[in-house]
């Protein structure tokens, strides 16, 4: 199926506005045509927003792994800087500098989780782009046929 521009006949001239473009077929012919190619354009339509919606769904899903990894890494620097800290610093400086060292070094990993994250959430677009820009394009090609 080709799509015809605004004002040109199929073969590219300027189309007779005093002319019907298909005077062969009747009213109930063109439209059953136009009731068919609407049909095959909503099926199409609903293909692609399917398909758009589950490639940011999966992308959703990265992120909120990214997201998870930050909360695990920030709940073991809460548990491990108890007692790594407690441990191994204590014996080496006062208790106070160990748990404050210990405890930084898993806030920078949590921080960076933190981060990538947050990059790649503004990745991710629930609105399917190219359904809405395709169904624009149908309306407008729907609304030249018509006339």
């Amino acid at each position: 199926m080709t799509r015809l521009e605004p004002g040109l006949d199929p073969a590219g001239r300027p189309a007779d506005p005093t002319k019907p473009k298909e005077a062969d077929k009747s009213l109930g012919e063109l439209f059953s045509e136009l009731a068919s190619e609407f049909n095959d354009l909503t099926r199409t339509q609903i293909e692609l927003a399917k398909t758009e919606i589950r490639n940011e769904a999966s992308k959703a899903g990265r992120v909120a792994g990214m997201f998870g990894g930050a909360a695990v890494a920030g709940y073991m620097a809460l548990v491990l800087l108890s007692f790594a800290a407690a441990w191994g610093l204590a014996n080496v400086m006062n208790e106070g500098w160990a748990f404050l060292i210990v405890g930084a070094v898993y806030a920078i990993v949590a921080g960076v989780l933190y981060l990538r994250g947050r990059t790649r959430a503004r990745d991710v677009n629930l609105v399917p782009e190219g359904t809405v820009e395709s169904i624009k394009e149908d309306v407008q090609w729907a609304r030249q046929k018509m006339s």
